[in-house]
């Protein structure tokens, strides 16, 4: 029984007992650790692989789990050995699962037979697997030795210069570092008057034609000039041919809108002749009865200045 409420007895010692579990006399690990004199540890065990048990000749699915009796039974250099020791749910019987670390495997060792499901490539229409460490061959003594001479060879030729040329640039890059640095900063503070120069000389050119503040100025060089000034000239020519053509086309447009006035203007005199005696008269009509009333007016305002 494990003290998870945190109530100790009067009687408890921590002195004398140290945990609950010792002054119980319990395990803390519980009924897992039922068998723990013997070695063995009860744990969860997942079955790696499909195995037929060899009591009740079931078919077992890998994945299924079992409280399995863990025990180490030998190492493999540093490396320990432990089997598991699971009961049959279909049946009574026991099987025993041991690792094998030498071939980073588990292997059935006793209470049941593993599935065989090795997948050979050349019985599937595949490629079959070569063994690619090939096998040992006696050493040649010749071969050997050539293969040596060929080391000391490109180590003489080779790396010992390289290491040497690498040794003498970072002699020179780490002699004066103090001058470097000057040489490193000097650059970098032209580098930087430069690019300020630049960026001042691309705000004024968007601000002169309202550009967006995100747009970025190509840097001026001949390529770009040279293509800048041939694309200018091409709708500088094109503006010239749309301006000739619209002048073109108000030319004849003036010349067709006079030529029909002069035509209107003839058939309206032509028509107008013999309406000219009539509007003569009638002229001269109303020009004699503004004369008649201004005369009526003007002498009846002198008979009033008389009396």
């Amino acid at each position: 029984m494990q003290g998870f409420n945190k109530y100790y007895p009067p009687d408890y010692d921590g002195e004398k007992h140290g945990s609950l579990n010792s002054y119980r006399g319990k395990h803390a690990l519980g009924d897992r650790a039922r068998k723990l004199d013997q070695g063995i540890l009860i744990t969860r065990f997942e079955l790696p692989f499909n195995i037929w048990c060899g009591t009740c000749n079931n078919h077992i699915g890998m994945g299924v789990r079992y409280n399995a009796e863990k025990k180490k039974i030998g190492n493999y250099y540093s490396t320990p050995i432990f089997s598991f020791r699971c009961k049959c749910h279909l049946c009574d019987g026991w099987f025993e699962i041991q690792t094998d670390p030498k071939n980073t495997r588990y292997v059935v060792t006793s209470g049941a037979r593993q599935k065989d499901e090795d997948w050979n490539p050349e019985e599937n229409g595949g490629f079959a697997v070569h063994d690619t460490e090939g096998k040992a061959t006696p050493d040649d003594p010749l071969a050997a030795l050539e293969k040596t001479t060929d080391a000391k060879t490109h180590h003489t030729k080779v790396q010992v210069p390289r290491l040497e040329s690498l040794m003498e640039m970072s002699e020179q890059y780490n002699s004066d570092p103090y001058s470097l640095s000057l040489k490193v900063r000097k650059r970098f503070r032209e580098d930087k008057k430069i690019r300020k120069e630049k960026e001042k000389v691309d705000d004024q050119v968007r601000d002169r034609y309202a550009l967006p503040s995100t747009l970025n100025l190509v840097e001026e060089d001949e390529d770009a000039v040279k293509e800048a000034k041939d694309e200018w000239a091409r709708g500088r020519k094109e503006l010239e041919a749309r301006e000739r053509k619209r002048q073109k086309l108000s030319v004849e447009t003036s010349l067709r809108v006079s030529s029909s006035s002069s035509r209107s203007r003839i058939s309206s005199s032509k028509s107008t002749g013999s309406r000219g005696s009539a509007t003569s008269a009638a002229g001269d009509a109303l020009r004699a009865r503004i004369l008649g009333n201004t005369a009526r007016r003007s002498a009846t305002a002198g008979r009033s200045v008389m009396k």
